[in-house]
């Protein structure tokens, strides 16, 4: 007999997926026996992947899907389980990975009654789906799964099943049959009469900035043979860092709160922004003037900033649109002057900084993201917990277009780089992937740990352990109220983790740092490096305004760059030494 479940499952194998991230349990169990007796991914079927937390398994399968950019599946029991699976989800969705949620949910006759742990998933995953559908007879079966499919892939976001247990164990009524999948979704090409007021726009334009983000994945390149004609500095948002900085001899850093460099004052000096695929929220450090905005979402465009107009596509076929009909221009003063700002204010940083890291207790968190930078392999995996090690990976990892960094850097979770390290790790088993996790973002959900042990996955699990939540901290500060709430206790990850039966070292001293980060990377299997960092390094944006100085003259901060951004300023004087002069 081929149940509803069973149908699920064989439209699932049949679009690709290979892996199912979630928590076994009473109306999901149908689910679950259906996964069991496909025999595995080793036999053409799936392997279930058990997390500690639905949180987490909504989070491992977004950071799948990110690095794939394929489908990729979690699931919750009903009630509480599906609250669990919640937060992840919105991640995924918010993020744009292609992720199906399966929320199962309690018997169909008892909707409605207010019954044991009954919730209402189908209004619950509305706002952060772009498909949800309660499955209430197995007649809607397989259709509803293929839609659901359709809409995570082609949509790029999360869609969402609520399935019954008593619907799911139901004989199906309609043959699964075979049926395509979407394929790769075409570019889109911007409009002829856009592209032409693009142009005209960029010819006027004496002082050009580029501001780049995710959308810039596939368009590298271009985006560089765009500021080579036009003599534009590149700067870019925290999304698209992995995918721009690398190779880019315009660079001026990055804006926003993490920001560094040159790019703000690039941004509000040039008398023509081109946003290129970026939905930067932060619209304070934004121009608002003189801003042109380039993106394959109708909308962002002109969300986050006054626009001068706004072309909807691709960015790499806009670029290639309008690039033969541009002009170039031999003589780039706006590039240079920006560049050499850019090293002026990288150098200012390095020069500040005059202790020897190596032997100053606290460790600098700075020094030990540098180090982990150098001494990681060149298609490493980076997952990143929000907060300060969100600062520390854009300040100090190295991108090469090998390596990939992922977050939650739009919905902004704690606690998402030990679930996301477990779904990078899942679909990549033969790459390295290291979580660099907060000690607030690991003790939230440190259960994920057991996971690793579990499927034995060779996560490699940095924590910055300041006993402190650092970026509150910050964000006190900057309000010029007093820290409160922010300090925790002393804790011992590594003897955690060593209980748990995962290799682990505990680091105070800074001349330990090179030494133990390489033993942590080599080892064959799970590991946790717990690196006792200073609680008062701080990071303060590149443009701060005058009630946020006055919020620091009230509270006392501390800021110290190093390492990375020593790399940076190398790379920077580079550049400044290659740009056309007349």
């Amino acid at each position: 007999m081929t149940t509803v479940a069973d149908q699920l499952i064989d439209v699932l194998i049949a679009s690709g997926v290979r892996r199912i991230y979630g928590v076994v349990g009473d109306s999901l169990n149908p689910v679950v026996d259906a996964i069991r007796r496909t025999g595995g991914s080793a036999k053409g079927g799936i392997d279930w992947v058990h997390v500690r937390n639905e949180e987490a398994g909504a989070f491992a399968a977004a950071a799948e899907a990110q690095l794939t950019g394929t489908l990729a599946v979690c699931a919750g029991s009903c009630g509480p389980g599906n609250l669990h699976l919640l937060q992840g989800v919105y991640d995924a969705h918010r993020s744009g990975a292609p992720v199906l949620a399966i929320a199962s949910h309690i018997p169909s006759a008892q909707i409605g009654t207010g019954f044991f742990q009954e919730t209402h998933p189908e209004r619950l995953f509305q706002e952060c789906s772009h498909y949800c559908e309660l499955i209430s007879e197995p007649a809607q079966m397989p259709r509803l799964a293929r839609i659901a499919v359709q809409n995570a892939v082609g949509r790029r976001g999360a869609a969402v099943l609520v399935l019954p247990g008593d619907v799911a164990q139901q004989s199906a009524v309609h043959k699964t049959s075979a049926s395509g999948v979407l394929g790769t979704p075409p570019a889109i090409v911007p409009a002829s009469q856009d592209v032409d007021a693009l142009i005209e726009r960029i010819e006027r334009a004496e002082k050009i900035m580029i501001m780049a983000g995710a959308g810039c994945r596939d368009a590298h390149d271009d985006v560089m043979s765009l500021a080579r004609k036009v003599g534009a500095p590149v700067g870019h948002s925290l999304r698209g860092k992995e995918f721009i900085q690398y190779d880019n001899p315009f660079d001026v850093g990055m804006s926003g709160l993490l920001g560094y460099g040159a790019c703000y004052e690039a941004m509000h000096a040039a008398d023509l922004v081109l946003l290129l695929g970026t939905d930067f929220p932060y619209d304070n450090f934004l121009p608002q003037a003189n801003t042109v905005q380039v993106d394959v979402d109708p909308a962002r465009i002109g969300r986050r900033s006054a626009l001068e107009f706004g072309v909807l596509g691709d960015v790499g076929a806009t670029i290639n649109a309008v690039l033969p009909r541009l002009r170039q221009r031999e003589d780039q003063p706006f590039l240079r002057d920006m560049l050499h700002r850019h090293e002026r204010g990288l150098q200012k940083v390095v020069d500040a900084y005059t202790r020897d890291v190596k032997a100053v207790s606290p460790i600098h968190p700075e020094y030990v993201a540098s180090v982990l930078d150098e001494e990681a392999a060149e298609d490493t995996v980076f997952t990143v917990d929000t907060g300060m090690c969100n600062v520390w990976a854009a300040r100090y990892l190295t991108p090469n277009g090998r390596r990939r960094v992922i977050g939650s850097f739009v919905h902004g979770s704690m606690a998402n780089a030990l679930p996301h390290a477990i779904g990078a790790q899942a679909s990549h088993p033969g790459r390295q992937v290291v979580s660099m996790s907060g000690d607030g973002g690991l003790a939230m959900l440190m259960g994920e740990l057991l996971t690793l042990k579990t499927h034995n996955l060779p996560v490699k699990v940095l924590v910055f352990n300041n006993s402190s939540l650092g970026m509150v901290k910050l964000e006190m500060l900057v309000d010029g109220l007093p820290e409160f709430g922010t300090d925790h206790d002393h804790v011992d990850f590594a003897a955690i983790a060593r209980g748990a039966g995962i290799h682990a070292r505990r680091v105070e001293d800074p001349s330990a740092v090179r030494d133990a980060v390489k033993d942590f990377l080599a080892h064959d299997g799970p590991a946790l490096l717990d690196v006792v960092t200073d609680p008062n390094a701080m990071s303060i944006p590149p443009n701060i305004t005058a009630a946020q100085v006055k919020g620091f003259a009230l509270a006392a901060s501390k800021t110290v760059l190093s390492g990375g951004v020593g790399k940076m300023l190398q790379l920077a004087k580079s550049n400044l030494r290659n740009v056309p002069r007349p």
